[in-house]
């Protein structure tokens, strides 16, 4: 049995694992994932940046440092008169050499106002602010110009000497040089799909050792889990191997010294309930005998009681007490039988009518109670047992409820299985609010406020255990018009069991 219920909380616990969508190692794994993937995008971004600087830094520094170097070796310290036009024909020849590159140059006018480029000289437009920032020296600036990146240089000679005859027209001009970035640009896209590859690429072996990761968290998780719903089903010796020192390995030991508590606290209580169902079921029968010897004597006391004056109502009484302790310790005794789990079934074919008759008879109840149900109707049942029952609900009608009394009783099924359905009804005060709920604990009465009672108040404790014997039910309610309902439901036949 407890292998079987080892198993089911395996399969259990597997079942709990398998929640694809909401478990704990979904979430972990996709967690792990996001941080690697942040990583990796991350990494990529900056190396995109430092790289993208570089190649670009590379090719404006190569474009500004050919025309610091052109100037450098075009324009002469001392400049001549009228030598501009030469000037930037040689600047134009020289910085335009260069494959992707546009150069310009224009005449500064004699009355210092700063020439712009004619528009389809240049591939890029050229600014006014950025022409005048190109008068004081060499000047730069990256732009996009329909789709396609350029460098723009802008730069003017200021550092020459004038002959001292005539001195503004020896001014000389003023560079403009495109350089084409589409290269550039072209390796940088080719960069981004490498990372973007790379990137998508390192989802695969994030999610596996997210996977494992996760796998390695999550295994002592279900290893408690399984533990713990073993606990909760009763298999106190459960424990949970502990490896390592970490937190879960504190949460494993910190579990197994609360199951061994728990073990211990249940084994206490186990052992005490055994020892008092030993000594209730002990008391009983040792109170069987002399009890049975006194209800004989008190029966013959009472029945020559009427001979001597005065003896009638106290030999009355004691016979009656002898005789309701009798029943309390029978009683106790068949309770002490269904607690220490020895009660049987003495299995026989019975027709109910027959057996229902014969209880009302046996306790003269027959004229007392209506009795309805048809009279060929059999089943498999303990006759003793049967007939304790239905003596308990007919008895409780009797003595608590008013008339008239019903029993009726017919076929009826039940969660797809044949069986037979016994009511008990009457038209009394009906079942206390407080006692619908506990009608059939043990010790239970009605009348709870009275210090004595006739009933012991086991009968219905009995009648629900012999129910459950026989594999069936006893539900107690109260109905509409009034008045207490019992309704007994039993098999008719019991798979797999034999007569005993």
């Amino acid at each position: 049995m407890i292998g079987g219920l080892r198993s089911r909380v395996r399969r259990r616990g597997r079942g709990v694992g398998h929640r694809w969508f909401t478990g704990l190692r979904v979430r972990l794994a996709a967690a792990f994932t996001a941080v690697a993937l942040l990583a990796s995008v991350l990494a990529s971004g900056v190396s995109y940046v430092l790289l993208r600087r570089v190649m670009l830094q590379r090719a404006q520094d190569a474009v500004l440092n050919d025309v610091r170097q052109t100037l450098g070796r075009q324009i002469p310290p001392e400049l001549p008169p009228d030598v501009g036009f030469m000037i930037g024909a040689e600047l134009e020849e020289a910085l335009g050499r260069a494959p992707g590159r546009t150069a310009v140059t224009l005449q500064v006018p004699l009355d210092g106002t700063v020439p712009v480029p004619v528009p389809g000289e240049l591939p890029v437009p050229v600014g006014r602010e950025f022409a005048r920032r190109a008068m004081r020296g060499v000047v730069f600036q990256r732009l996009t110009h329909h789709g396609t990146p350029y460098l723009l240089v802008g730069a003017h000679v200021t550092g020459y000497r004038t002959t001292v005859d005539e001195p503004a027209r020896t001014t000389p001009p003023m560079v403009f040089v495109t350089a084409n970035l589409h290269r550039e640009a072209a390796d940088l896209d080719v960069l981004t799909r490498a990372l973007l590859v790379e990137n998508l690429l390192a989802l695969l072996p994030a999610l596996a050792l997210a996977l494992l990761a996760t796998r390695g968290v999550l295994r002592p998780v279900r290893r408690l889990g399984a533990a713990a719903r073993a606990l909760g089903a009763g298999e106190l010796q459960i424990r949970v191997a502990v490896r390592g020192r970490d937190e879960l390995a504190d949460l494993a030991r910190t579990f197994n010294r609360t199951a061994e508590a728990l073990e211990r606290t249940v084994t206490e209580l186990r052992a005490m309930e055994t020892a008092s169902r030993r000594f209730v079921a002990d008391v009983s029968h040792e109170l069987r005998t002399p009890l049975t010897s006194m209800i004989a004597v008190t029966d013959v006391l009472a029945e020559e009681a009427g001979t001597v004056d005065g003896d009638d109502a106290a030999a009355r009484l004691v016979a009656r007490e002898t005789r309701r302790l009798g029943q309390l310790v029978e009683h106790l005794i068949e309770i002490s039988r269904f607690d220490a789990g020895v009660a049987a079934l003495v299995l026989d074919e019975v027709n109910v009518a027959e057996e229902v008759a014969a209880t009302l008879s046996s306790r003269g109840w027959s004229g007392r109670v209506a009795v309805r149900g048809p009279a060929g109707l059999s089943a498999r049942l303990d006759p003793r047992r049967f007939d304790v029952v239905v003596a308990n609900l007919v008895g409780n009608a009797l003595r608590h409820g008013g008339p008239p009394v019903v029993l009726r009783f017919g076929p009826a099924v039940r969660a797809g299985a044949a069986g037979i359905e016994l009511v008990v009804a009457d038209r009394g005060p009906g079942l206390p609010g407080d006692l619908t709920g506990v009608v059939f604990d043990r010790f239970v009465k009605a009348e709870a406020a009275r210090s004595r009672s006739e009933g012991s108040g086991l009968g219905l404790s009995i009648a629900k255990e012999n129910a459950l014997l026989h594999g069936g039910t006893l539900e107690a309610a109260n109905r509409p018009g009034g008045g207490a309902e019992f309704t007994l439901w039993l098999p008719r036949e019991r798979p797999g069991e034999g007569e005993t």
